[in-house]
């Protein structure tokens, strides 16, 4: 095994549905993002860099496996119980649904504790709320948050569901937190984390509730923001991100530390969040959907202040993570994650390692990227495909299928090999290399009460709640 300096620690921080636009480095000029800026500044801004999904249990698990959503079973999924259980599927996963990341799958927190490395998830996960889906069953040896989104709880706009759980490790502690204090706690127990395991390789994976619906940022942000709630809570982050880059500072583990900022889709373009200039939101396949902010420091390896337009994606965290680790991706499966330590670190003439990018939405293929190309497929082929330049048109506003039916013809050759690996449920067709998602009998929510309790809602009553 490598020596501890060969090893850098790794900090992941995701957001949930923060924009392409939302960041001042990326071009917002509604929120004030100082501490990301000055990331962006000290390390690598990426401008070409997708989640595997448009929405987030898919990118999560994505993210977490290396894999095409549609590889590890994560399409679509069972609802849950109670009075949600409207229709037989979901986009996402739902409290208390009996599906989730297979416990045959391999993670990258996994190959790294393989590794000697001390693993940590705080904040949400979402890949399943059953005992066998939990992030403890994956990888991590700790854990504190959510396992889900933060209004998949008691909300008075949703009545009837099971209390939002606030989870340590396998086990509910508190429900129906406080959501303005609870990235405060998500910071204070990475600080601890960090701290604790100064003189060990360690994962942190910190993954915020912001800014998805509802918004819940400390009144302080609150009431200097020039963005209401939404900017509000983007300033929190900030604020988080800048809280852990000076700790590992303050400990010397600077410059041993690889921090990697992203998000796990694109904004919903609503309340404050901007995509701008992508074209789409979250839930579509336009580049708003999917294409994200994504920032890389490590001081002393990643080039102060560069910008890579290479094609990338989370699903390359993985391979990239485990290389880094002194690991070696699994080798008994396919992974679609490529190593990009290349990019991120430079190296004259690298390219992206991906020939495509396949973009689904759900269980359908409904794009791929290849280059600087793009081509759109409706549903069973039933209307003209629309192909866009990235380089000359990122907001995919000029359709050029007609002059390049060349490119046309090669990216639809891409799409049905992506179609026969992968599947695609509007052309009825099952991939032939998919894995099946977890599943258990009889699922139980992880937290029951009764509906009787209107100090609940009262709770989520608050001015100024977003």
């Amino acid at each position: 095994m490598a020596e501890r300096n060969d090893r850098p620690n790794i900090v992941l921080i995701n957001c949930d549905d923060l924009g392409y636009g939302d960041l001042g480095c990326y071009g917002a000029e509604y929120n004030r993002t100082p501490a990301l800026d000055r990331m962006a500044a000290e390390g690598m801004r990426l401008t070409d860099f997708y989640m595997a999904s448009p929405v987030c249990s898919p990118s999560r698990g994505a993210m977490m496996t290396g894999c095409y959503p549609m590889r590890i079973g994560f399409g679509d999924f069972a609802r849950g119980g109670g009075r949600d259980n409207r229709w037989n599927r979901a986009g996402v996963l739902f409290p208390s649904a009996p599906e989730g990341l297979s416990p045959h799958e391999i993670t990258v927190a996994t190959l790294l504790k393989r590794q000697g490395y001390v693993t940590k998830l705080v904040g949400k996960w979402h890949c399943g709320d059953q005992p066998e889906f939990l992030p403890t069953r994956h990888g991590f040896d700790s854990y504190f948050g959510l396992p889900y989104s933060n209004d998949m709880g008691i909300q008075p706009y949703r009545a009837g569901r099971a209390p939002l759980p606030l989870m340590e490790d396998e086990e509910p502690i508190e429900l129906q937190p406080d959501q303005r204090s609870l990235t405060i706690r998500y910071v204070e127990h990475s600080v601890r984390f960090i701290r604790r395991n100064r003189d060990r390789p360690f994962f942190l994976y910190l993954a915020h509730m912001h800014v998805h619906l509802p918004h819940y940022p400390p009144y302080c942000f609150l009431r200097r923001s020039r963005n209401g709630a939404y900017g509000a809570a983007v300033e929190c982050i900030d604020w988080s991100t800048a809280v852990i880059l000076h700790e590992l500072k303050r400990l010397g583990l600077d410059e041993n530390t690889m921090v990697v900022f992203t998000s796990d889709n694109g904004s919903r373009g609503d309340h404050g969040g901007r995509n701008a200039p992508l074209r789409g939101r979250k839930g579509t396949c336009w580049e708003g959907g999917q294409r994200v902010p994504c920032i890389v420091r490590w001081p002393g390896r990643i080039p102060a202040g560069s910008t890579c337009g290479e094609m990338a994606t989370a699903m390359d965290f993985l391979p990239t993570f485990a290389a880094l680790g002194g690991a070696a991706a699994p080798d008994d499966r396919i992974i679609d994650g490529k190593d990009i330590r290349r990019l991120l670190f430079g190296e004259p003439g690298a390219r992206t390692p991906h020939e495509a990018f396949f973009y689904y939405r759900f269980r359908e293929m409904q794009a791929v990227r290849s280059g600087p190309w793009k081509l759109h497929v409706a549903r069973g082929g039933s209307i003209a495909p629309e192909l866009y330049d990235l380089a000359d048109d990122i907001a995919e506003s000029n359709n050029v299928a007609d002059k390049h039916p060349d490119v046309v013809a090669r990216l639809r050759t891409l799409i049905d090999a992506g179609r026969e690996d992968l599947g695609d449920a509007a052309e009825g067709i099952e991939g032939r290399n998919v894995r099946p998602i977890g599943r258990v009998e009889n699922a139980r929510p992880l937290a029951t009460w009764d509906d009787d309790h209107p100090y609940i809602i009262a709770m989520y009553d608050l001015p100024d709640g977003g």
